[in-house]
């Protein structure tokens, strides 16, 4: 009789184990970013506290011309101004009181400029290799008499046209040449006080036809 309660204990399923929290087996790399304690967490935490905000700053440079550039590439622009007054005869006769007094604050250096020898050619000289060819001289300066030098070299050209076919001062020819030195003369004008204008300010102007081959120079 004592081998049936044997049996039965035999028999009898087994009590349910209960499963303890601390015996779960996790992930380290897991565990180490669900329990706020772990030394890894903190680790990263500290990590990004001190590692400082990028902030997005916006600086604007402002770069200023120096004043003595700015006075090389004005005073570059006199130079074809003053050879290209003779295409202003014609308005000069037609227009003498209002292009006079125009052109009044500028006859001293008119004058002094005529006075010396072969003055063209010693400002085109003086230009082209003491300031276009001069590494030491900015560019800005380099560039704006580059471009003063070939509008000076274009108005040779219409001169040159003229002497060809020496057209006679009266009939078709006459009107011809008359209106072409009419508007040489205001071209050279608005050039000369456009460019002289914005050197001063110190922006670079750019002459039409003439900035590009100023440009292909540097």
């Amino acid at each position: 009789m004592a081998a049936i309660p044997l049996l039965r204990l035999s028999l009898s399923p087994p009590p349910p184990q209960t499963i303890h929290r601390s015996s779960i087996l996790v992930h380290p790399l897991r565990s180490s970013i669900l329990s706020p304690s772990s030394p890894q967490s903190l680790s990263l935490r500290l990590n990004s506290a001190a590692q400082p905000r990028r902030r997005t700053t916006i600086s604007a440079s402002h770069n200023t011309t120096p004043v003595t550039d700015r006075l090389i590439s004005a005073a570059a622009y006199f130079f074809p101004f003053f050879n290209g007054l003779q295409y202003g005869r014609f308005l000069f006769a037609q227009y003498p009181k209002t292009l006079g007094l125009a052109i009044e604050p500028l006859l001293p250096l008119l004058s002094v400029y005529r006075s010396i020898p072969y003055s063209s050619y010693l400002a085109f000289l003086l230009l082209y290799i003491g300031v276009v060819r001069n590494t030491n001289v900015s560019r800005y300066a380099r560039f704006n008499a580059m471009q003063a030098v070939i509008l000076d070299v274009l108005l040779v050209i219409p001169l040159l046209v003229q002497r060809i076919f020496n057209p006679g001062p009266h009939g078709i020819g006459g009107k011809m040449v008359m209106m072409s030195h009419n508007a040489i003369f205001v071209f050279v004008v608005v050039c000369f006080v456009y460019s002289t204008v914005f050197s001063v300010l110190g922006r670079t102007p750019k002459l039409p036809f003439v900035a590009d081959a100023a440009g292909r120079q540097f």
